[in-house]
């Protein structure tokens, strides 16, 4: 199996990745994540005991080594010397547009909030709308009704901003779009009122339950605001599949042994405004069932990754070709329209810049590749761990060397409950499919 994605202590300590079968592969040497909250979706039970925080495989991992990583690590992004060869100004130092005061501050961690960002669009009054909005989910974190003090101070941010931006938001609806955007809009504003009586009442159980449903009106309107592909995708990459646009996937996995989790639901966002290639070659494979009845084959605490098919070849063998189908490393930079091909961000010498698709959440879902050949990559998937204390945003050496192409936005904290074996029962669009363009799985053969 070609997979490419190290241990996290040896990934702070190196630029280079260690390949899966490398003896330093092992667990985080503190407990994953808990979960956040039970899904219908997901057969569980609480857990009757958990793992040892500081010994794993007879080694443990102080405070100070991990200080030491991170450090490193920080240093391998900042302190390394540009390299020679081809470079892109304009990403090297991208412009800063409105935007970047709104997104300031702590990283972005939440897939939904990385998702609207993403989005191929500049309206400053629907993001000063956004960001109060997906505060509140800061100001839930103060203990009691103390809490809801904050939440109104943000609603009523939020509600000011909509009433003061309403005709700049409804300006920038793509013509096609803009009467359901309209319509998204006042449910907003109904919802804003609603929610505001919800905090005026004290009723904190309430309130994060309406931020979601209001943010899924704001990411609505902010997707009827992308007026078609905003790019054109290079012409020696144009005959793949390419997902123009954005699709959404139910993966259905079987866990084995674990009497507290029997079978899950993962969903997950695929984004090809930021990753064409790469999400459009994935929703053809899902669309031929390549996945369906695949065990997953790492585990280890940092990664799950499957995608290997049985046999000797390590990637997707196209019938038509008899050949691995490989696919260019993509990665879209902040500040620029398209992304690069072919080369890391690191071999370009853009060792500052930022991606429109970071490896900030836990569940962020990329593609595995060689370890020495960029244009590698064919089948095989991993979604990552994230751990924020050994792998900082904005401070790792993943973005800029995978290619990112969506998140898992509903049961993601489950991810780190599989294991090697347990069984993908089946991959299935659930939205977007009709933004696949050349899909192969039509062809006879």
């Amino acid at each position: 199996m070609a997979a490419i994605i190290p241990c996290h202590y040896c990934a702070s300590l190196s630029p280079r990745w260690f390949n899966s079968n490398n003896t330093h592969s092992r667990r985080l040497s503190y407990p994953l994540r808990g979960l956040r909250g039970l899904n219908a979706r997901c057969s569980y039970q609480p857990p009757h005991h958990s793992e040892s925080p500081n010994n794993h495989n007879g080694r443990s991992f102080s405070l100070k080594q991990c200080a030491i990583s991170i450090a490193l690590a920080v240093g391998l992004i900042t302190g390394v010397p540009t390299l020679e060869g081809p470079t892109i100004a304009q990403a090297a130092n991208p412009a800063l547009s409105d935007l970047s005061v709104l997104i300031s501050g702590p990283p972005i961690k939440d897939p939904g909030a990385l998702l609207r960002y993403a989005l191929p669009i500049d309206n400053k009054a629907i993001r000063e709308v956004q960001k109060p909005l997906e505060d509140i989910t800061e100001s839930l974190k103060i203990a009691g009704v103390k809490a809801l003090d904050s939440v109104e101070r943000n609603v009523r941010q939020a509600s000011r901003a909509l009433k003061q931006g309403k005709t700049l938001i409804v300006s920038g609806l793509a013509e096609s779009k803009k009467e359901h955007g309209v319509e998204l809009l006042n449910k907003l504003e109904a919802g804003i009122d609603e929610l505001e009586l919800i905090v005026q009442d004290r009723n904190r159980d309430a309130v994060a339950p309406k931020q979601k449903e209001l943010l899924q009106y704001v990411g609505g309107v902010e997707e009827d605001m992308v007026d078609g592909f905003p790019f054109e995708v290079p012409e020696e990459y144009q005959n793949m599949p390419l997902l123009k646009g954005r699709a959404a996937v139910d993966m259905k996995v079987k866990v084995k042994d674990n009497p507290n989790l029997d079978e899950c639901v993962f969903h997950i966002v695929l984004d090809g405004y930021n990753a064409p290639v790469t999400a459009g070659n994935f929703v053809d494979l899902v669309e031929r069932h390549f996945y369906d009845g695949m065990e997953i084959q790492r585990a280890d605490g940092f990664v799950v990754q499957t995608g290997d098919p049985e046999g000797p070849a390590e990637g997707f063998i196209d019938p038509s070709t008899e050949k691995i189908r490989t696919i260019p490393l993509e990665i879209t930079v902040n500040g620029e329209k398209a992304p690069v091909y072919g080369s890391t961000l690191e071999e370009l010498g853009l060792y500052k810049a930022q991606t429109k698709l970071p490896f900030n959440a836990f569940g962020t879902m990329a593609m595995a590749r060689d370890e020495f050949e960029d244009n590698s990559a064919s089948s095989q998937i991993f979604w990552l761990l994230k751990e924020s204390e050994l792998t900082p945003s904005n401070a790792n050496i993943l973005d800029g060397r995978y290619a990112v192409f969506g998140y898992v936005t509903e049961n993601e904290d489950y991810l780190a409950d599989l294991k090697v074996g347990d069984v993908i029962e089946s991959i299935k669009v659930v939205s977007g499919l009709d933004n696949l363009v050349n899909p192969t799985y039509k062809i006879a053969g």
